[in-house]
């Protein structure tokens, strides 16, 4: 087993802190479990939730490497794991039998099936590679439930077989972040093989630190009153609500524009910046009444 990189949970808030993301205990005790358990830590939550940069933060504080696998519906083995780069075999064999007319399939068979035809994905990246690695497999309910299957055999012994050239097992494992927006039911044997974390929306409280550690220019009353208004729009029922990057894009704006409160003009004007869709920005307008310059 990889040894350990957290000393303790306390280690684990403290070097996330300062890859600038701020956690709460319940987050930094499951992390330390899942550093010091060596198990895979799946992330469940609504999308804008901190999932995502959670294993990116992670990476950041350990000094590991990134590799990611973005699940959608269609992926498949060879986007997941290896395909052979079929084009340069081909050329390869052409080559073969041009230079000789007693080319056989045997003859070229171990040559065309070697490293240097080999299109590495990302599973098969992570569990190559030697140095500190972070494993992100994003938004894994998008994928379909074969890729699942796939995800149990890779993850339970942390090794993939390659018939032609056997099996490769990994010699330091990955630490292991699979997130879920909870759109579809994740299966039971996959979730026993993980930590389970699931992520909200941080308090008031949280957001607001989360906003003057990202945007550190922001004045004080400022953050406090863009957090406020976040969580208003939150509490409608909006098809998407603001995420908390949109939170800190919105302090940046207002930032930008030079301006020092958000009152209904500049929260009317700057509507788009956190709520993405027309309908909701109407709502948003009607409801908390905000002024309209569109």
């Amino acid at each position: 087993m990889t040894a350990p990189v957290f000393a303790s949970v306390a280690d684990v808030r403290d070097r996330l802190a300062s890859a600038g993301y701020l956690t709460d205990d319940a987050i930094a005790t499951v992390v330390f479990l899942a550093d010091r358990l060596g198990k895979p830590l799946l992330v469940e939550g609504p999308a804008g939730v901190g999932k995502t940069e959670l294993a990116k933060a992670v990476a950041a504080a350990t000094g590991a490497g990134l590799v990611r696998l973005q699940c959608y519906e269609g992926l498949d083995e060879a986007r997941a794991l290896y395909e052979w780069n079929y084009k340069k075999q081909l050329l390869r064999i052409q080559a073969a039998q041009s230079s000789s007319d007693d080319a056989t399939w045997d003859a070229v068979h171990d040559d065309i099936f070697s490293e240097e035809f080999l299109l590495e994905r990302p599973l098969l990246a992570a569990i190559r590679r030697t140095e500190p690695t972070v494993l992100l497999v994003d938004e894994t309910d998008k994928a379909d439930v074969e890729v699942e299957g796939l995800l149990l055999e890779v993850l339970s012994d942390f090794q993939v077989t390659v018939p032609e050239l056997g099996t490769i097992t990994a010699t330091r494992r990955p630490f292991v972040v699979l997130t879920s927006n909870a759109t579809r039911e994740l299966s039971e044997a996959l979730k026993r093989r993980c930590l389970y974390l699931h992520l909200d929306y941080p308090d008031a409280a949280r957001e607001k630190a989360i906003v003057l550690t990202r945007v550190p220019q922001v004045a004080d009353a400022l953050a406090e009153q863009i957090v406020r208004t976040v969580r208003a729009l939150r509490s409608l029922e909006l098809r998407k609500p603001p995420s908390i990057s949109e939170t800190i894009d919105w302090a940046r704006t207002l930032l930008a524009l030079g301006l020092d409160t958000l009152d209904a003009d500049a929260a009317g004007g700057t509507l788009g910046v956190v709520l993405k869709h027309h309908a909701d920005q109407q709502k948003a307008l009607k409801q908390l009444h905000l002024a309209d310059r569109s």
